[in-house]
């Protein structure tokens, strides 16, 4: 089974720790792996405040309380993103100005101004796809207005832009750890305010916040542990039904979460969020990160690839290659997406559709989380369009799926 999303990063170091820990419960909650987390962000980002939740959606949640956005104030966010995003802005009685989008499917920098309200306190800049946004313009763009800055760096982690890391570019960075991000503990996320940072007490309040907060329940952490033991059965017999099976069976019995509650698509906040990061995932992402420049490595020869292979292609728009970005995921535009999809899946291959929706996932209310149609034209044409090719693979499965494009 070749996928983007299904627990692309698994692989036996892994299932191995997740075992380790399932037997290990006093270490669930408190333990040295978090403290390594801690050093490792700390090493690799400036000077500065870290905290860890339980979610990237949690770690942005923290932020704009930091940051003291509040009941009345606006805060832009592009569209073509996840309702994640959309959400932790209206947790805190704020309201999501959704800004369209450029040929790189981040913030279009010219949208974001004419948006620009006196009701508007923070930026949310997304690097989506680990593709940079147009960073220079839009920090320009912020101190212009004196608006504070937060990178959305939930598929950037590791990824630089002309030579500065993502992540230390604002005035304040997220990171999701989630199943289908840069690196995973299926679910986690960091938040991290820069020195630069001119809100007062924004420091000390983001360090309050993860303080104050409980870990969340024991069997939640249990879903979570089995989800890379569960999927090292679950991948391998994907194709012939039985893992599909499982997985449906699963998750019908609640013993694996899904990446998106169903209340989250109207805007409403599970009780799950936010709550502090467990020791246990930490031990699952330490994991991955001592493997993120291998990672990044094998994301950028599959995107580069791609991209030798479709350049020329008369009916797939590609974006221009860039050695900087991360290339979580390498996204194409065709005519008929769904037939793409179909095609592949008959052959056991899982193409990505990031984001299929302009608010994803399908099912969101945009009336709830406050989306008008029409508002993002250009988001809105790439929803309809775009195809994700993974970038988790070897060579000659990068040349199978290929073949179907």
């Amino acid at each position: 089974m070749i996928s983007p999303s299904l627990s692309p990063n698994t692989d036996y170091h892994d299932v191995l720790q997740s075992l380790r820990m399932l037997i290990s419960p006093t270490q669930w909650k408190e333990g040295s792996a978090l403290t390594w987390a801690r050093q490792w962000f700390s090493q690799r980002l400036a000077e500065g405040e870290l905290a860890f939740f339980n979610s990237g959606r949690s770690a942005l949640l923290a932020l704009l309380q930091a940051f003291g956005i509040k009941v009345g104030d606006e805060v832009l966010v592009q569209a073509f993103t996840c309702v994640a995003v959309s959400n932790s802005v209206l947790w805190v009685g704020a309201k999501p100005v959704y800004v369209d989008i450029d040929e790189t499917y981040n913030m279009d920098p010219k949208d974001a101004e004419n948006k620009i309200t006196k009701k508007t306190k923070a930026l949310i800049i997304q690097h989506t796809f680990g593709i940079p946004a147009q960073a220079d313009k839009l920090l320009s763009l912020a101190k212009k207005h004196n608006l504070p800055v937060i990178e959305d760096c939930a598929h950037a982690l590791g990824v630089a832009y002309h030579g500065k890391k993502l992540g230390t570019l604002g005035d304040a960075s997220f990171f999701s750890f989630g199943r289908d991000k840069v690196v995973s503990s299926v679910w986690g996320g960091a938040s991290y305010i820069n020195d630069k940072c001119q809100i007062p007490n924004a420091k000390w309040k983001l360090r309050e916040i993860e303080k104050k907060l409980q870990y969340p329940s024991f069997f939640w952490i249990f879903q979570q542990l089995l989800h890379p033991i569960a999927f090292s059965l679950i991948l391998p017999s994907y194709n012939i039904g039985v893992g599909k099976a499982i997985l449906v069976a699963l998750q019908k019995m609640k013993l694996l979460s899904f990446p998106v509650y169903p209340e989250e698509k109207s805007g409403q906040q599970p009780d799950e969020f936010p709550k502090r990061y467990p020791n246990a995932l930490a031990a699952l992402l330490k994991v991955q990160l001592t493997k993120l420049d291998q990672l990044l490595q094998q994301r950028r020869a599959c995107a580069q690839q791609y991209w030798t292979a479709l350049k020329s292609h008369p009916e797939v728009q590609l974006l221009p290659f860039s050695k900087e970005a991360g290339w979580l995921r390498f996204p194409i535009q065709v005519d008929d997406p769904e037939k793409l999809l179909s095609r592949a899946k008959q052959s056991g291959i899982l193409l990505g559709n990031w984001y299929h929706n302009t608010i994803d996932p399908t099912g969101v209310d945009y009336e709830a989380i406050g989306y008008k149609a029409g508002s993002c034209p250009k988001a809105e044409f790439a929803a309809r369009h775009i195809i994700n090719l993974p970038t988790n693979v070897i060579p000659e499965e990068a040349s199978i799926i290929l073949s179907y494009v």
